[in-house]
């Protein structure tokens, strides 16, 4: 990946509190342009306008979970490419069945805020 500066994530979840943590971390200690969206549908529709250069995904959100997002991400030929870290409540023992599901990596909720944007740029390098 080249300087992450020029780089834009796309960060879904249906907290607004947690979105919020998430962009002010990855803006100020990552330096990304980051993207937010509330739902998975909404975050679809940023992906196919925006192209980010990575997606950050809610697991657990109502209406749309994040495997269905996923999916449908995974199944538009001009944004399957983008790679997918998930972010989960539900524990270490899902994270090889999340990877095996397309999903790049898995990060688990809580996260630590100070180690999030060190966290993402090493799985996408």
């Amino acid at each position: 990946m080249t300087d992450k500066k020029d780089k834009k994530i796309l960060v879904i979840d249906d907290e607004d509190d947690i979105r919020q943590l998430i962009q002010t971390c990855l803006e100020i200690m990552g330096g990304w342009q980051v993207l937010t969206a509330r739902s998975g549908k909404e975050g679809l529709l940023y992906a196919l306008n925006e192209r980010p250069d990575a997606i950050l995904l809610d697991v657990m959100m109502p209406d749309e979970d994040g495997l269905t997002t996923l999916q449908k991400l995974q199944n538009h030929p001009t944004i399957s490419n983008i790679p997918v870290v998930l972010l989960t409540a539900r524990g270490r023992f899902v994270d090889r069945e999340f990877t095996q599901l397309g999903a790049k990596a898995v990060l688990n909720k809580p996260f630590n805020p100070l180690k999030i944007a060190d966290q993402i740029a090493a799985v996408l390098n």
